[in-house]
């Protein structure tokens, strides 16, 4: 059996066909071709797959394409570069040399973003907080935080939440 869902992805009207147990991370990666959320663990444990459904972080690896309800909005890393917040969270990302490997990467400019957009005046506590879901191998976190703290000075006030 499949169900026949429309969700607005990136800004962008979509339809897909699919078994609603079917992982959204499959459906976002396969079906719609948007590549840019990863697949770490596949456990939920590590946060690389992470997206936003109708203004919260999801991890996509452990939700099903049926519990995305019809009509949903969804935001993936690729949309976020289509947004001033993305583009300031990219910049910092770059300019702080928080990325080494780049794994973790979009499920942390998500989860980045999120945040920001909820509260732009964020302190260091409330990142590693908000980003406790999201695993780093390489970095120490540390300039992570600092890229976020940076993009919170710069945050645009259209991306305020």
């Amino acid at each position: 059996m499949k169900i026949k869902r429309t969700w607005i992805i990136n800004g962008e009207k979509l339809e897909a066909e699919v078994p609603p147990m079917r992982r959204f991370l499959d459906v976002l990666r396969e079906d719609l071709q948007l590549k840019g959320t990863k697949e770490g663990c596949g456990e939920g444990e590590c946060g690389a797959c992470t997206v936003i459904v109708n203004g919260e972080t999801v991890l996509s690896c452990l939700l099903a394409a049926g519990q995305v309800p019809d009509g949903a909005t969804v935001t993936t890393v690729e949309g976020l570069e289509k947004t001033l917040g993305g583009k300031v969270l990219q910049a910092a990302y770059i300019e702080k040399g928080a990325a080494q490997c780049g794994f973790c990467i979009p499920g942390m400019i998500v989860s980045s973003y999120a945040l920001l957009s909820r509260n732009p005046t964020t302190d260091a506590a409330q990142i590693r907080e908000a980003h406790a879901g999201n695993i780093c191998r390489c970095t120490g976190y540390d300039k992570i935080v600092e890229a976020i703290q940076s993009a919170a000075e710069q945050w645009p006030v259209e991306a305020k939440g």
